[in-house]
């Protein structure tokens, strides 16, 4: 699977139980450590425009289970600017994003 996944759990004051679910959820599938380095979800703030910025959860493709249990959308591989790792190693970086800077 390479398509990767996304999903908007809203005005960033109120995603806390969302991502909190998501880490849980996280845990239990891949375990604290040990899973590859391709196996992340990333989190960015957006705003649009907007007063209230949002948060959009990115799924690399190899959490693929998880993103369909929690009703992802696929979209294209998000740019690396102004993500954040929300799980995963450090390594996702370079493993997911081998030809950008910044993070890495």
């Amino acid at each position: 699977m390479t398509a990767w996944f996304t999903k908007n759990l809203g005005d960033a004051m109120l995603a806390h139980p969302a991502l909190e679910q998501l880490r849980e959820l996280f845990g239990q599938t891949y375990g604290l450590n040990g899973y590859a380095d391709d196996t992340a979800l990333f989190t960015r703030h957006e705003s649009e425009g907007r007063l209230h910025c949002e948060v959009n959860v990115y799924f690399s493709p190899a959490t693929f289970s998880i993103a369909t249990v929690v009703n992802a959308t696929p979209c294209r591989k998000p740019i690396p600017t102004d993500l954040g790792l929300f799980m995963g190693s450090e390594a996702a970086w370079p493993a997911l994003f081998p030809h950008q800077r910044g993070k890495l």
